[in-house]
């Protein structure tokens, strides 16, 4: 796949942007999913520059802004590619790609709901995934029922963030649960984690993104209109 100059400079730009926001971890962002400000940048990467470029936009932004303020565990290189993973989301949500979402989604839920230890687990620690993943069905239905040009009335920018942002989330618990990283990262035993799960998880991450999600809503489609015009993107 050839990349071209503007390509590879709007990659550019949104790395160093996904870096300062990174980098910015501040205690009262610590809980939940995200230490820094990056699921702010990553679904609008996904959006403007598209699924793939979004994710190497993203994966860079996410290798060095952990590199320049390091978290507390080098396991959290592993965690934090659910970044780059959620901003191909939202890409292939944009432009009504949904199939491959609907996969991708499909896969980590059989994943989780076949590990033993998620059935100790209360269903409202993922009550945030269970609502994407029932949206992104429900847009596959609209989609093939009245076609893709329908998703341009229903906020584009909105949904892309919020599943984006939720395959993130996904990702990180895929890694966390089915692969067992709660034990052999941090050593958890089942009761810790079934009490991580019930708090602050259903409430701090699903916040971020909602947080996340009006600050996509809000500025992409200018920075859409501003890529546009000077013929880096294209339209859903």
């Amino acid at each position: 796949m050839k990349i071209s100059t503007r390509s590879l400079s709007l990659i550019a730009i949104f790395a160093a942007l996904g870096v300062v926001l990174d980098v910015m971890v501040t205690p009262s962002f610590s809980a939940g999913v995200w230490y820094g400000w990056i699921c702010v940048i990553s679904p609008l990467a996904g959006m403007v520059l598209g699924p793939y470029n979004g994710f190497i936009s993203t994966l860079i932004a996410v290798m060095v802004g952990h590199s320049l303020v390091p978290r507390e565990t080098a396991y959290e290189f592993v965690f934090t590619l659910g970044a780059p993973v959620g901003a191909m989301v939202s890409g292939f949500i944009f432009r009504g790609e949904w199939k491959k979402v609907l996969a991708l989604y499909t896969v980590m839920f059989i994943s989780y709901f076949a590990t033993p230890i998620s059935w100790r687990l209360p269903i409202w620690g993922i009550w945030d995934c269970l609502v994407a993943y029932a949206i992104i069905i429900a847009l596959g239905v609209i989609i093939t029922v009245r076609g893709s040009d329908e998703i341009k009335h229903m906020s584009p920018f909105a949904v892309s963030a919020f599943l984006g942002l939720e395959a993130d989330v996904l990702f990180r618990i895929f890694i966390f649960v089915p692969c067992q990283t709660y034990y052999f990262f941090y050593g958890l035993p089942p009761e810790a984690l079934v009490a991580l799960w019930a708090v602050p998880a259903p409430i701090i991450t699903p916040f971020k993104v909602l947080l996340s999600t009006f600050v996509a809503t809000l500025i992409g489609p200018q920075i859409m209109r501003v890529t546009a015009q000077s013929g880096h993107s294209r339209s859903i």
